[in-house]
């Protein structure tokens, strides 16, 4: 049957490369675009999502409403008109009961760590140079383990050298470059309303993201507690989780728990998935276009090689081939058309893959300059399934309708 298959497929050469043609071309686009987002959707991931906790416990933010404070001075239902409503918010810097937190978190099993921070907007200053931005004091042994910054840290430093104290200080690569410092000096670092206090700087670090890279600054949480005046405060405690797809249900099970706020991973890069979902759309609809294309052209060549083969068909069926049969011969060639088309596509489809790997698109950037590129395994068993399922489902009226033809009724319409 597979020698029969091949016989035909070959019988008509021209128009079977054509098809083969057209689904090595939709395989391999589905093995390049897929590569090059998933590679691009990886990178950004790390830097954003990685390098930041999957949960996030902050202080409350809380805002004034008019028939909240409505409530409060006036109980009875007077009718009030107010001349000016009131407005405004009723913030905490700080969360208020971190130690209850501390007990939630130890006692949660899906927690992988979890590391207190105190976050503020400072002034860096080094001779005359000033530049708002932020400090995050953390506890370096805990913060290590809740993100992957130490990945992207200048070489030879370790974020754990920022110590429990001692004024050191880890900053931005665009920071450090636009205070014209270099690791070893000291710099000043104020909040507005107190003195500067000097830092010495270990080195920087290099996400890639400039708002980050270009404002942020890393010191050890006892360091930034003095600076800021509020000693044993914390204003967020980021959480890292064994699984990260549980941010969700576990954000919705603390969130009522206490008045501070609590942020999954999904919601602080909502606006950054809703980019990835537009790309996979995209990725596949591109994909699948490209496919059913070379379908369509299956179905036609396999409709006309029935007609052509009609009298092979009577022969067949004539020596004792029964309809099964024939349905099975002509599909079979649909799914060596599949087949062959996607194992060339998922070659060609790396082959080029490697190629943009090789193409420059950022200098200096940590991990590498060139275009990320994502392998996985996935990418090239959906892309050889979607070659081979599109080949069979189009091959299928054609060998079904092969399969009813009979002797009789061939004889009659070749007479």
């Amino acid at each position: 049957m597979l020698f029969l298959s091949l016989k035909h497929l070959l019988s008509r050469k021209k128009q079977t490369g054509l098809i083969l043609l057209g689904i090595i071309l939709g395989t391999t686009a589905y093995v390049v675009i897929s590569g090059m987002m998933l590679g691009f959707q990886s990178y950004i991931l790390d830097r954003l999502v990685n390098n930041q906790a999957h949960v996030r416990i902050s202080a409350r933010e809380e805002y004034v409403y008019q028939n909240e404070m409505q409530k409060i001075f006036y109980p009875n239902d007077e009718m009030i008109v107010w001349k000016i409503p009131p407005s405004g918010r009723r913030d905490s810097t700080e969360l208020q009961n971190p130690k209850f937190w501390f007990n939630v978190l130890d006692t949660t099993p899906e927690v992988f760590a979890y590391s207190p921070e105190l976050t503020s907007q400072v002034i860096f200053r080094r001779n005359k140079t000033e530049i708002s931005g932020k400090i995050i004091g953390s506890k370096p042994a805990l913060e290590q383990r809740v993100s992957n910054l130490s990945d992207y840290l200048s070489e030879g430093l370790s974020f754990t050298d920022l110590g429990d104290s001692g004024n050191r200080i880890i900053i931005g690569a665009g920071l450090l470059k636009t205070l014209g410092a270099r690791p070893g000096e000291i710099i000043n670092v104020a909040t507005g309303k107190g003195k500067s206090v000097p830092f010495k700087v270990l080195g920087s670090f290099n996400l890639g993201i400039q708002n980050i890279d270009d404002t942020t600054a890393f010191a050890s949480l006892l360091d930034v507690q003095k600076l800021l005046g509020m000693p044993n405060r914390i204003s967020n405690i980021g959480v890292k989780l064994i699984d990260p797809s549980l941010s969700s249900g576990l954000t919705e099970e603390w969130v009522k728990l206490s008045s501070d706020k609590v942020e999954s991973w999904e919601e602080t890069s909502a606006a950054i998935l809703s980019v990835f979902k537009t790309q996979d759309i995209v990725r596949n609809f591109m994909t699948i276009s490209i496919l059913v294309v070379a379908a369509f052209g299956i179905y036609n060549i396999l409709s006309i090689l029935v007609n052509q083969k009609k009298k092979e068909i009577a022969i067949l069926r004539a020596i004792g081939f029964d309809s099964k049969q024939i349905i099975e011969l002509f599909m079979y060639q649909g799914m060596i058309l599949g087949l062959l088309g996607g194992f060339f596509g998922m070659f060609f489809g790396y082959l080029g893959c490697r190629y943009i790997g090789t193409i420059k698109v950022a200098a200096g950037r940590i991990g590498g300059d060139t275009m990320i590129i994502n392998y996985d395994a996935m990418i090239y068993i959906k892309a050889i399934s979607l070659a081979f399922f599109s080949s069979l489902f189009s091959s299928f009226l054609p060998s079904y309708a092969a399969g009813k033809l009979s002797p009789i009724e061939i004889i009659r319409s070749e007479g």
